[in-house]
């Protein structure tokens, strides 16, 4: 479509209830897709299935945060109850409960995306250009050194003396106020100084001034596509709703976009591969028992990570991270008196996570009351990853100078990706290179949902960036390109 007309059409008189754009999410796509369609003159209408909150009302402790800020009322379980996932259930979504760690996807990620797909957009040189947009629009960096907790000094110790590579963790991070003794695991149940950049902060407020629409406590269910527009029908606060649009932009996530494309029958019925290539970065947590407090739960909570060749090449990735009292006593093994002991070394405790770059082998199904069931099966290869994990992180907690190690049998599958993943070929993917379900111009998504596979690397960066790459196709605008002049609006 021509440009110019695209953007005349945004400027017409909405018809009574029609929007431009509903938008169902608000997390790390659905905030993004926001503030870049209300930029370039459409009217929006952003959905939420939680509630508002901002920082002077988010839950004060790790219980309410837990019940109140995710779904299932703070964990999910796979099928088998091996994985334990987590996913923001708020205005801001994920964004608001992550850690807000940007990677920009490397040759190994993008290659193998290309080569599964086919799209030939998957790929550094054509991604570089999205990913210097927002560098140019989000603010963000990394933890200085100066304050670095104990935690995270005995990480990169132990990396130096076994001769791994690390580098700092680039945080969407804004003023977090290390030099004045803030506690960044607070964050995990909303960031109380705003410092951190999630969509709440840093999208929403400018679509909503734009005139952007917000509702929230709703609940989408499935989607009507009439051709010259869709009916988005769901439940508000247990009243059924439809609102109507000229488009409808997925951005539930891998579980909340497969769950209403599943409910969605006419779109259902022509999507094959909906539900399958779930992947999640299967994660577990292990602990250094050390004679001295490490506090690992002062300052900033994630401040470093991996960044060494065969560690990428193991398809290992490795963090160092913490946890609240409440989760670590979940995650510690032992039962009774032997357990209590080891919660009472809680201030004695380093942590450092290993994730998996897992085959995209799950699949999600929706039973007939819509419940979400998660399979997601672990391949010899995937579990070979993770020995490998067990071993690097045992070798890394002793050379630290730990008394003890203890490894967590619960893992967790923080990032979910997949489900309506994206390619060429409609019976082996949901969403086009358009960013469109196929055959269905209408109805597009652009979040984890449509990834083909694992990247072994902190998505959120890249959500942002195919956003705004959506975001312009449904603007009618050009790609960006490396000699584009481009200016940031947002």
């Amino acid at each position: 479509m021509d440009t110019t007309e695209q953007s005349r059409s945004f400027h017409h008189e909405k018809a009574p209830g029609m929007h431009d754009f509903v938008i169902i999410g608000s997390g790390v796509s659905g905030g993004r897709m926001a503030d870049e369609l209300t930029a370039g003159g459409a009217s929006c209408l952003l959905l939420e299935a939680g509630k508002a909150f901002d920082r002077k009302r988010f839950p004060p402790n790790e219980y309410r945060a837990s019940s109140s800020l995710f779904w299932g009322g703070g964990i999910e379980f796979s099928k088998d109850a091996r994985l334990g996932f987590l996913r923001g259930k708020c205005l801001g979504g994920t964004s608001v409960v992550n850690q807000a760690d940007l990677d920009r996807f490397d040759d190994v990620a993008w290659n193998a995306w290309r080569d599964q797909t086919g799209i030939e957009f998957f790929q550094v040189s054509q991604m570089a250009p999205y990913y210097d947009y927002l560098d140019a629009s989000v603010a963000k960096g990394p933890i200085p050194i100066e304050h670095y907790n104990r935690n995270a000094r005995l990480f990169t110790q132990a990396f130096d003396q076994c001769g791994y590579h690390w580098k700092p963790l680039i945080r969407s991070q804004d003023d977090c106020r290390h030099d004045r003794g803030s506690d960044c695991i607070v964050c995990l149940g909303g960031c109380p100084r705003d410092a951190k950049q999630s969509t709440l902060v840093q999208c929403i407020p400018n679509a909503r001034a734009r005139g952007m629409e917000v509702e929230i406590d709703f609940e989408v269910d499935h989607i009507e596509d009439k051709r010259d527009h869709v009916l988005i029908a769901g439940k508000q606060r247990g009243q059924e709703k439809i609102v109507k649009a000229r488009r409808a932009v997925l951005a539930a996530g891998c579980f909340g976009n497969t769950r209403i494309l599943k409910r969605s029958s006419d779109l259902a019925c022509k999507l094959p591969a909906l539900g399958k290539n779930f992947c999640c970065h299967p994660q577990f947590m292990t602990f250094g028992v050390y004679d001295e407090p490490v506090d690992a739960h002062k300052g900033p909570l994630q401040s470093v990570q991996a960044h060494d060749g065969k560690l990428r090449s193991l398809g290992v990735k490795l963090e160092n991270v913490f946890a609240g009292p409440i989760a670590t006593a979940m995650l510690l093994p032992g039962t009774g008196i032997d357990h209590l002991k080891l919660m009472r070394q809680y201030r004695y405790l380093t942590s450092i996570e290993y994730a998996t770059m897992d085959e995209p082998l799950g699949t999600i199904h929706v039973t007939s009351s819509g419940k979400v069931i998660a399979d997601k099966p672990l391949s010899a290869a995937d579990k070979e990853k993770l020995q490998r994990g067990y071993n690097v992180t045992t070798e890394l907690h002793h050379a630290a100078g730990a008394k003890q190690v203890l490894h967590c049998d619960q893992g967790f599958g923080l990032h979910l990706m997949g489900g309506c993943p994206m390619g060429q070929d409609g019976s082996q993917s949901v969403v086009n290179p358009d960013f469109e379900v196929h055959d269905h111009p209408n109805v597009l998504a652009a979040d984890s949902s449509i990834f083909p596979r694992a990247p072994g690397l902190n998505p959120s960066w890249t959500i942002m960036a195919l956003t705004v790459r959506a975001s312009r196709h449904l603007l009618g605008k050009p790609d960006i390109t490396p000699s584009s002049k481009e200016v940031v609006t947002s």
